[in-house]
């Protein structure tokens, strides 16, 4: 099979590729959870995420994935039978509603369609006409993984400010830490949610949720939460097994902190930039393919793109086909279009998504888009030629602060 000599390369949205020094850190016998090296570094893993967080708050960790922490965030801080106001920009944002409408909560929408990201000014407007103060949290997906959609965080915490609204602003970044910029304190975010599987390039199972004096009174302000989802004792335990709500995820905290120390030795600046530089490429390929072909990108301005992630779409099925035919035959991977599905094409099988996050340098990359030109090629799917020429001319201009 030709696909299926040397090592496969996942490109999807996550789960990320996982780093050999994470995979190393993990491999080793069950340690002691009571005394020793593992509840010693802890401290230094929470301060840690902080940092890449870039905030003074405070932090949990949850034995969970992404699904887990929407609930962590919504169960300190919000009450069954409060509002809270969901923008949707895709499927992820439309699954945290659904957890918050599971939980009792009234759920407000403003769904921005599937190519454009959240407008803060409609948002201050919706704002500005609660005046009973209704809304109790703001619900935002910095990037929405179905999409491809980056959305304006720092732009909706000045929305809130302009309408003089006090409900927490809440941030989804699971696809985007450590990949597109992120500034938690200085864009104003209350409580901002994250996992291990993606840009933290560690394997999935871990739920983060960072949160700032604010959201811990509105937390102290209910009358329960429920035990396991209390953020309390896990940002400040006394006990080791307090941080986890019981037996620690031993062996992922260990890749974990082996994922920080490569985070942090790069530089958060430089892991932006190398995420930006990458993006740019992926993007100058796909416009050449579909300069004469069916390919678009989802997201057509730039600033509205993801640096973690790029959704497109080929007529049905040939999206589908594409996926196919590459893990066949080169061994590489693409994410499916989730949540994509239109009227004609109910089950998404024109779009497809690449990920382009965490560890991942020009080399691998370049590999991918490689085997995507093949693939169109082999399946005769009208495209521009030289994509991949264009990608390596992106390359050749690194974005300021690119490690080289």
């Amino acid at each position: 099979m030709p696909g299926s000599g040397g090592r496969p390369h996942l490109a999807i949205p996550g789960p990320s590729i996982m780093p050999d020094r994470v995979l190393r850190a993990m491999h080793r016998a069950s340690p002691n959870i009571y005394a020793g090296e593992l509840p010693d570094m802890m401290p230094g893993v929470i301060e840690d995420l902080c940092k890449v967080a870039r905030t003074d708050g405070q932090a949990a960790i949850y034995i969970s994935n992404g699904h887990g922490v929407w609930e962590a965030a919504l169960a300190n801080t919000v009450a069954p039978g409060e509002t809270v106001l969901a923008l949707v920009t895709g499927r992820f944002g439309q699954g945290w509603a659904e957890v918050a409408e599971a939980r009792g909560i009234a759920v407000e929408t403003l769904d921005f369609g599937k190519q454009a990201a959240a407008d803060p000014a409609r948002v201050e407007e919706l704002l500005r006409a609660d005046k009973g103060h209704k809304i109790k949290a703001v619900l935002a997906t910095h990037v929405d993984t179905s999409t491809s959609i980056l959305n304006d965080i720092a732009g909706l915490r000045s929305a809130l400010d302009a309408a003089g609204h006090p409900a927490l602003l809440m941030a989804d970044c699971i696809a985007s830490l450590a990949c597109d910029r992120f500034e938690m304190d200085a864009w104003g975010v209350d409580v901002m949610i994250a996992a291990s599987q993606k840009g933290l390039m560690t394997p999935p199972g871990l739920g983060l949720v960072f949160f700032s004096a604010k959201a811990a009174e509105a937390r102290r302000g209910l009358p329960r939460v429920a035990k396991y989802w209390d953020w309390g004792p896990r940002a400040e335990p006394e006990l080791f097994y307090q941080y986890f709500g019981g037996t620690a995820p031993t062996h992922h905290i260990y890749g974990l902190r082996e994922a920080l120390d490569m985070l942090l030795e790069e530089g958060l600046e430089a892991v932006w930039a190398r995420h930006e530089w990458l993006a740019q490429a992926v993007w100058a390929a796909c416009g050449v393919w579909g300069a004469d072909g069916p390919l678009r990108m989802n997201v057509a301005d730039v600033a509205n793109r993801s640096r973690a992630v790029t959704s497109l779409s080929l007529r049905a099925p040939d999206g589908r086909r594409l996926r196919e035919w590459l893990e066949a035959e080169t061994g590489v991977t693409l994410g499916i279009g989730l949540g994509m599905n239109t009227e004609d094409d109910p089950k998404a099988e024109g779009f497809f998504r690449i990920g382009h996050m965490g560890h991942l340098n020009a080399h691998g990359l370049l590999g991918v888009l490689g085997a995507i030109e093949s693939g169109l090629l082999a399946l005769d799917i009208p495209h521009g030629l030289g994509a991949v020429g264009m990608a390596a001319r992106s390359l050749a201009k690194p974005a300021a602060g690119a490690a080289s």
